[in-house]
């Protein structure tokens, strides 16, 4: 049987250049409109009194708009928006599937330290799975270290698509800010490292407790011991430190009002005499018939940090490592309306060394590099790693990357700010200082 393949004509030539310069100006549109200006000044001033007076008023016009920084920046960050739009439309036609038919919509772009947060509408018939599946070619297309998408809570229907063109975690180390800084007030958010996108994390902690977790060598201790700097330069903070080494939180030991090394007697007098101060606090908020501290009221923030935790709660003694567990538990549990913080470390939270009933109570989680996915889900819960939050799958040079649960309800990957030595000396001495001139009541209460 002879097959007749059908002939089709080829569109006038009008035709296809009509669509080509209709593709031009949709792709070109934002640089056009900023082009026509000049343009129009250039033909206007061309036709009523030459080519020299068009020429001076056009590099005129040029001038007035770049050389003033404000709105040179503006013009900088129109065109940049622009050369994102442009190259994520290119993008997405090469996509597989319904999505080069139908591609998501860009609803807005913003400028990161690292690259571009873009959010996207999806259209009818598309889904968030298939758009995660052309991650790769995405990235690929747009010729950047890595795309990232994040699903909005609320609506289904938007994603927020991270565009990485550099490693935010490509220094050496990420020197502290407390380190310039003179006092802090332990009611405003702390600092605590960089996100993928080279912002700066803060973690709110009052009403809150921070459980870390890592692999020896991991940089929990220096996580925690940027917190605890923290709290040392508000001489209205009592500090009560359990350091299971003796030497992690050591030079902050004039600052404490309590230093425990590793003694678990001695760590169960001072979790009872913390008790006592609790119950003693909630006797005092009963009275003001206030329902919790609030800054302002005279009444300073306890902050209880335990390095190296599986030592106390998981000892040769089981008795006392119980007891322990039952005081820190209550602590944990009912402290936080007291003004009440625990930042407790261990290398692996699991419930052969950390009760269950005692880590679940922590509402914030940071786990640094872990050696399997189990350990890390052990540190921010169970099913993370199977979501890919995985602290096992970060690079163990890396140190001080890291996974943490915080408000947000999702971990966001960090680099943690690094303390030296040297650093840590000069804080615990500007600390000192501090709490030597503050008066007892404001210091202990």
């Amino acid at each position: 049987m002879v097959q007749h393949s059908a002939t089709r004509r080829a569109p006038p030539p009008e035709e296809g250049a009509a669509e080509v310069i209709f593709a031009l100006l949709a792709t070109w549109r934002v640089e056009l409109c900023l082009l026509a200006p000049l343009v129009a000044l250039g033909v206007w001033s061309y036709l009523h009194f030459g080519p020299i007076a068009a020429g001076i008023a056009v590099t005129l016009l040029a001038l007035l708009v770049v050389t003033p920084p404000p709105t040179r920046n503006l013009l900088a960050r129109i065109l940049h928006k622009a050369s994102v739009r442009r190259r994520l439309e290119t993008a997405f036609r090469s996509l597989p599937g319904v999505l080069a038919d139908r591609p998501p919509y860009v609803a807005k772009i913003t400028r990161t330290n690292v690259g571009d947060r873009v959010e996207l509408g999806l259209r009818h018939g598309t889904s968030i799975e298939e758009l995660e599946r052309a991650d790769p070619i995405i990235a690929a297309s747009l010729g950047v270290r890595d795309v990232r998408l994040l699903v909005d809570p609320a609506r289904h229907n938007h994603v927020t698509l991270t565009i990485t063109r550099r490693d935010p975690f490509e220094a050496a180390s990420l020197p502290c800010p407390l380190v310039t800084a003179t006092h802090f007030d332990a009611w405003t958010p702390i600092p605590v490292g960089v996100d993928e996108e080279g912002e700066i994390v803060t973690l709110s902690l009052p009403e809150h407790n921070v459980l870390f977790g890592a692999e020896p060598g991991g940089g929990k201790s220096v996580a925690l011991s940027s917190l605890v700097a923290a709290f040392a330069l508000d001489p209205t903070v009592t500090l009560w430190l359990f350091d299971g080494k003796l030497v992690e939180l050591a030079p902050w030991l004039d600052c404490a009002k309590r230093f425990v090394g590793p003694d678990i007697e001695l760590a169960i007098s001072v979790l009872e005499e913390l008790r006592t101060e609790m119950d003693e606090r909630y006797r005092d908020l009963l009275a003001k018939k206030v329902r919790k501290v609030t800054p302002g009221d005279g009444l300073g923030l306890h902050v209880v940090a335990i390095d190296e935790l599986a030592l106390y709660v998981a000892g040769v003694d089981k008795k006392l490592a119980s007891r322990f567990s039952e005081l820190l538990r209550d602590l944990v549990a009912r402290g936080r309306a007291a003004g009440i913080i625990v930042l407790a470390a261990t290398q692996k939270p699991s419930i052969d060394i950390v009760p269950s009933a005692l880590r679940d109570l922590f509402g914030f989680r940071w786990a640094l590099r872990c050696a399997t996915r189990e350990a890390s889900d052990t540190v921010l819960g169970s099913g993370w790693s199977s979501g890919g939050f995985s602290a096992a799958d970060i690079d163990p040079a890396r140190r001080g990357v890291g996974l943490l649960l915080h408000e947000g309800g999702t971990p966001i990957r960090l680099r943690s700010f690094h303390l030296t030595d040297a650093d840590v000396g000069v804080l615990s001495d500007r600390a000192a200082a501090l709490r030597r001139v503050a008066t007892p009541t404001a210091r202990f209460r």
